[in-house]
């Protein structure tokens, strides 16, 4: 019998209290952790597992937990289906879901990476402090909005012919060090070193090729955005101190993904794939959810198609580092000398990737899809750069425009709760549409230069979108991936100014 928990009931009224809905029938396991149980929804093969506080519960729909329970009917999934704390709804997939699915018996679906592949954000620490910058704030701004093309449709400076498209795709960001974007050292920082092997370009159609040609290094639209920040709190010293931060200290923060080439070759093979959903006789509870059997061929070429799409992000989010950085030398350099702008860590939020996981005391071979969610390994993980395999891996989480970003560490627990996964952000609580009729942009943004926040955006409405209130409290999301021993908490980073598309 499904165990009925109520929460946080000092919050509802009396007619709240009264209706029946999936709150309660989640079991509770912890303070963070609210189970979805195996029963809710015929044909779910594990139960469901949502991370998150009774508050922030309280503010999630009933679609993002139906949406849970789905992707646990999907053939081969292992141990649970999850929900991060940011977590809202999504396609196929909620936001902030993750799940894996064994490498022989399970299947792989654009639903569980998203439009955007590899969505993800970078940091860069500097040697500059608050102080420093402060007082060039405004044209700094101002020469970054110049320098980093923003917005829909926004198209680079830097043109790349097929043969170098080509390249992107197969060696990500190495073709960027190699062009002189970036040094050497960068790659270490980055997660699967800025390239995952066995992109196939021939998977990527002619129309995906022609959207991300003109696109790399353009910052896109959106929740995308570059910060510059400050660190206002420090956790762990020691942990801090290998990455490289102090309190005061100048950083930036370069969130987007893989652009219009992303997002045309997840339209491209979600069309292969709903066929093949029918051809291997996958029953589907959501359309949304389409996918094929992992080793079949149509999975194999969405799976070498996607990570072309994560390669060209990471050089997307690396050539935009480049020019960032020229832009801080131009405006600091003679004053300051060397910057020392090192890349502390880039994370993928939105990605599926072949990993090794410990499943019933067994090394297994899975697909992990993380949907609006961070890789968050542990200390000793091979897969981690020398610096960080004694820590554990950066977890890197912005903020809403006006709140707090923060860097966490990957802890062992998460490779036992969550195959190595954490929250990606803050996750939304009103939908674009919804906050541009009650917001009003240029209000939002005197709202945040009065807290000494500027902001660059190409219209008024985009400010909107993005405004802090449109987001769940990103303190309150990684306290909860923090309490729960997933990511460790090790700075906090408050923003300066703002460019967005």
């Amino acid at each position: 019998m499904v165990q009925i928990t109520h929460f946080y009931q000092e919050e509802r009224s009396m007619s709240e209290e009264t209706e029946i809905s999936v709150f309660d029938i989640l079991i509770k396991i912890d303070d963070n952790t609210w189970e979805v149980p195996i029963g809710y929804k015929a044909g779910m093969h594990v139960p469901g597992r949502i991370f998150v506080s009774g508050h922030l519960l309280g503010i999630l729909e009933k679609e993002t937990i139906d949406q849970v329970a789905n992707v646990a009917m999907l053939p081969g999934i292992q141990k649970y289906s999850m929900a991060m704390p940011d977590a809202h709804l999504g396609y196929g997939f909620s936001i902030g879901g993750v799940a894996a699915f064994d490498k022989e018996n399970g299947i792989i679906s654009p639903g569980g990476v998203g439009f955007d592949i590899n969505c993800g954000v970078r940091l860069i620490r500097t040697n500059l402090l608050e102080n420093d910058v402060r007082p060039k704030l405004s044209q700094l701004l101002d020469d970054l909005f110049e320098a980093i093309p923003t917005g829909v449709g926004s198209k680079s400076r830097l043109r790349v012919s097929d043969a170098e498209l080509d390249d992107i795709f197969i060696n990500g960001v190495q073709w960027a060090v190699d062009k002189g974007y970036g040094v050497k050292e960068d790659l270490d920082h980055c997660e699967s070193g800025g390239k995952i092997p066995g992109a196939d370009p021939s998977k990527v159609s002619a129309k995906a090729r022609k959207r991300g040609r003109p696109q790399l290094g353009t910052l896109g639209s959106g929740n995308h955005f570059l910060e510059v920040q400050y660190v206002d709190e420090i956790y762990d010293e020691e942990l801090a101190s290998v990455f490289g931060l102090h309190k005061g200290q100048v950083t930036f923060m370069i969130h987007c993904g893989s652009r219009g080439a992303g997002h045309q070759i997840c339209t491209d093979h979600l069309q292969v794939l709903t066929q093949a959903s029918r051809k291997y006789n996958i029953a589907l509870p959501d359309k949304q959810l389409a996918c094929a059997p992992a080793q079949s061929p149509e999975a194999q070429d969405y799976f070498k198609a996607m990570l072309c799409a994560a390669n060209y992000a990471w050089v997307n989010r690396h050539v935009i580092m480049h020019w960032t950085r020229e832009v801080f030398e131009k405006t600091f350099a003679e004053e300051f000398g060397d910057l020392g702008m090192h890349l502390v860590y880039d994370v993928a939020h939105n990605i599926a990737k072949l990993e090794e996981h410990t499943v019933d005391g067994k090394k297994t071979e899975v697909y992990v899809h993380r949907k609006g969610a961070t890789r968050a390994f542990s200390p000793g993980h091979p897969d981690l750069p020398d610096d960080y395999r004694v820590t554990g891996q950066p977890v890197i989480i912005p903020g809403s425009m006006g709140t707090a970003s923060y860097v966490l560490c990957g802890t062992k627990e998460s490779m036992e709760i969550s195959f190595g996964s954490a929250c990606h952000g803050a996750g939304r609580v009103m939908s674009r549409k919804s906050a541009k009729s009650e917001l009003h942009g240029e209000q939002v943004r005197e709202e945040l230069s009065l807290k000494g926040i500027q902001v660059r955006a190409s219209q008024p409405s985009l400010i909107a979108e993005e405004a802090p209130e449109v987001y769940k409290s990103s303190s309150e999301v990684v306290d909860v991936v923090h309490d729960l021993g997933i990511a460790k908490k090790v700075a906090k980073l408050l923003p300066m100014g703002v460019i967005k598309g």
